[in-house]
């Protein structure tokens, strides 16, 4: 009991510290990406700290998988550089009594996993689109940075800015691009500034500036002086949000057992199978010589995380495409990587024996513990 106490303390020592700079990476990571393209003006400031949320949100079950990975398998690994194993192994207590504990630690972080996979990951993936939606349905002017051309979404736009207010809520020096009814044109004004009527109505209006406008290649154009030009930017209506298949709950993807949401419902409930399975496969990995370098069982170890999710991420889709149905997507995913484990505790419980002789006497240890 006092032994396990102690384990499960290393584990979730080791836990804390691996998961801190993993999601401090990813985050990190996240942001350099978010601000680049605020940066650029494809992304407003005000949404630059709800992406990165709900982004790390979205990447928090891999995270914790990884993480319950990475702590069991140095936690392991340190008992056999510390020989400890030749001790638990020269008590009578076989490999297989390690699930346990592991089981134990693990247990708690997949149901933590699973609940944020299946209801808080579509939540944040709902917010994150709506948000997007909400932004995508204001005009490109509200958007403008000084001294960035912005281009429309739809192509047929070129805003810019030489300077904003104070409050934000004042430009001058407007320059704006167009292209309306096969007719191209410039508006240069002094200033400018966002109205909103009655009805909740965006308007953007242009003070004491020029229009020019007329067909390219021809002497069609036409120029004319305003003292006031006002522009609707803005619909008070908004469309209801798409809710993506990122965004469906569990119960709304297996009510439409379509491709895609088997397919997005494969990698929701693959996400907690991973941590387990992981975490328990770390067992016979674990193995170190003492005597021998570490770097090799960590790369293979680091091969192994990579190559299960990537692999998930593969038949997710291949589901999506109908080239294999849910159910052999699952087996050929979970199934397979149960067999490899079963098949590595087998070889190393035979293993064992022979192992346990060498380091003990290696380490000079009495003959009863020689087994």
């Amino acid at each position: 009991m006092i032994f396990r106490r102690a384990l499960l303390r290393e584990f979730a020592n080791l836990a804390a510290a691996v998961f801190g700079a993993l999601f401090s990476i990813a985050v990190v990571i996240t942001l350099v990406n978010v601000l680049g393209r605020a940066a650029g003006g494809r992304l407003p400031a005000e949404a630059v700290v709800a992406t990165v949320g709900f982004s790390a949100l979205n990447s928090l079950p891999l995270i914790l998988g990884g993480a319950m990975f990475i702590s069991v398998l140095l936690a392991l690994s340190r008992s056999y550089r510390d020989s400890e194993m030749v001790v638990w192994f020269s008590a009578g207590l076989p490999l297989w009594a390690w699930v346990g504990p592991v089981l134990a630690f693990v247990s708690p972080f997949v149901v933590v996993i699973a609940v944020i996979s299946l209801q808080i990951t579509p939540w944040a993936n709902q917010r994150l689109e709506e948000y997007r939606q909400q932004l995508a349905s204001r005009e490109e002017t509200s958007h403008l940075a000084p001294g960035v051309f912005l281009e429309s979404p739809s192509a047929d736009r070129v805003f810019f800015v030489e300077s904003l207010s104070a409050d934000e809520t004042r430009v001058s020096n407007v320059f704006v691009s167009f292209r309306q009814h096969g007719r191209e044109g410039v508006m240069v004004a002094k200033s400018g500034y966002i109205e909103t009527d009655a009805d909740g109505d965006r308007y953007a209006v242009l003070l004491d500036g020029h229009r020019y406008e007329g067909v390219a290649g021809t002497t069609e154009y036409r120029a004319m002086e305003f003292k006031r030009y006002t522009i609707l930017i803005e619909q008070a209506a908004v469309q209801p949000a798409n809710v993506t298949v990122r965004g469906r709950y569990v119960w709304e993807l297996m009510s439409d057992p379509s491709r895609e949401n088997m397919a997005e419902l494969l990698w929701r409930i693959g996400q907690p199978l991973i941590a387990l399975l992981l975490a328990l496969l770390a067992i016979p990995l674990a193995f170190v010589n003492p005597r021998a370098s570490t770097s090799l069982n960590l790369a293979f170890a680091v091969f192994t995380y990579m190559a299960y999710t990537n692999t998930l991420s593969v038949v997710q889709a291949q589901v999506a495409q109908g080239k294999l149905s849910f159910a052999i997507g699952w087996w050929i995913v979970h199934g397979g990587m149960l067999l490899a484990f079963l098949l590595m505790m087998l070889w190393r419980t035979r293993l064992r024996g022979p192992i346990a002789a060498t380091l003990g006497s290696a380490l000079s240890l009495p003959a009863r513990w020689r087994r």
